[in-house]
């Protein structure tokens, strides 16, 4: 028996429309509109304070929003206006905290099998789900086990199967891996991923964590000071961010400002930087928009580093290595340039040292004017 059988439902899961939530007259979250798809994995990202948690909370009948009205499935669970606030424990959705929330004193089946015994579900039919459950996040023949003998990861798998034991409408997700070893951590992104794409199950998922987002989502919205900065897949996020603050959140950004001209050998736009540095970008619409305050983004690992050699290519650089740090999978170098200090994810195939000359390129086509 498949626990996550859904019974048909409309495309969209869930619409958020015009959200706020306030703490002792402080807006944590500022008038916010979004919709989930059915089966959709979304992020809320951002910085500490900036309202992902608070928007969760909100969403999961936790916090009672100031104002706007929130729809599952087609159906209000939350408005003002409406004066409607279905409780917590009637919306149909389940929740995976930071803490996971396991009870030491329960062995694992009596943790997962406690939201089925609170809806008094036949035991037979209880016994049935939990095990397929367990299965499910690979803990099969740990059902008699003590909840408090598990490690971090089992811990969080068992959270996960308390969570989708009774098959709710959408699973929110609050900082669930924060609290794992960096390597379990990345080991569990890579198997909650895959078990949401297995499941098709709905879900809504809060980090700080950009690599994190990344890696899980499907879309990504980005949360700035209780208001939303960028909806995105993660490639429109990490490739086109649409605002300073959405480039900046990035932490392999580079953003250059300058003012924009026109280049007299071709069709480009280009951004001048100082008075002997300029950066030949992408045309996205948005150039005519801006002329004497503009900024472009090109991410680190973009560029291409290579010993230093005259070149006549656009948007190459001779430059000195100022800094670099070694990262295990790549080198991260700062390279101080005509354009300015440029930093650069390259492939440890060849290390370059500080204070070496080298030249650094990068194409147009990956040079991006930030619209806002």
């Amino acid at each position: 028996m498949n626990v996550m059988t859904r019974e048909k439902m409309s495309e969209t899961a869930l619409e958020v429309k015009e959200l706020t939530v306030e703490y002792e007259g402080v807006r944590a979250v500022d008038c916010i509109s979004f919709h989930v798809d059915k089966g959709e994995h979304l992020t809320l990202l951002g910085p500490s304070g900036c309202g992902k948690s608070s928007t969760l909370r909100g969403i999961a009948g936790l916090e009672k929003p100031r104002q706007g009205e929130i729809v599952l499935f087609g159906t209000e669970i939350f408005s003002v206006n409406n004066g409607i606030n279905i409780p917590a424990e009637q919306r149909g959705m389940s929740m995976v905290f930071q803490s996971y929330a396991i009870w030491p004193h329960m062995t694992v089946f009596e943790n997962v099998a406690y939201p089925l015994k609170l809806r008094k579900e036949p035991n037979r039919q209880i016994k049935e789900k939990v095990q397929d459950t367990l299965k499910l996040v690979g803990m099969s023949g740990f059902e008699d086990r003590p909840a408090s003998n598990l490690r971090g990861g089992q811990q969080q798998r068992i959270a996960l199967a308390r969570a989708m034991v009774f098959d709710p409408k959408i699973i929110l997700l609050d900082e669930p891996l924060s609290n794992l070893d960096a390597k379990l951590r990345a080991k569990m992104r890579v198997e909650l991923k895959l078990l949401q794409r297995n499941l098709k199950v709905t879900s809504i998922y809060v980090t700080h964590d950009q690599e994190e987002s990344l890696l899980l989502s499907d879309r990504i919205i980005l949360l700035n000071q209780g208001k939303i900065e960028q909806i995105g897949t993660p490639q429109e996020i990490y490739r086109n961010p649409r605002t300073r603050f959405a480039a900046e959140f990035i932490p392999s950004a580079n953003v250059f400002t300058g003012a924009i001209g026109q280049a007299v050998d071709n069709d480009l736009p280009v951004l001048k930087v100082s008075s002997d540095g300029t950066i030949f970008f992408q045309d996205n619409g948005s150039t005519s928009r801006h002329t004497d305050n503009a900024a472009v983004y090109i991410n680190a690992s973009f560029f291409s580093i290579d010993k230093f050699t005259p070149s006549q290519r656009i948007n190459t650089w001779e430059g000195t290595i100022t800094s670099s740090f070694f990262v295990g999978d790549y080198i991260e170098y700062f390279v101080e340039t005509a354009i300015g200090n440029i930093r650069v994810r390259s492939l440890p195939k060849y290390i370059y040292q500080e204070g070496e000359t080298v030249s650094v390129h990068v194409d147009p086509e990956n040079c991006h004017l930030i619209p806002g």
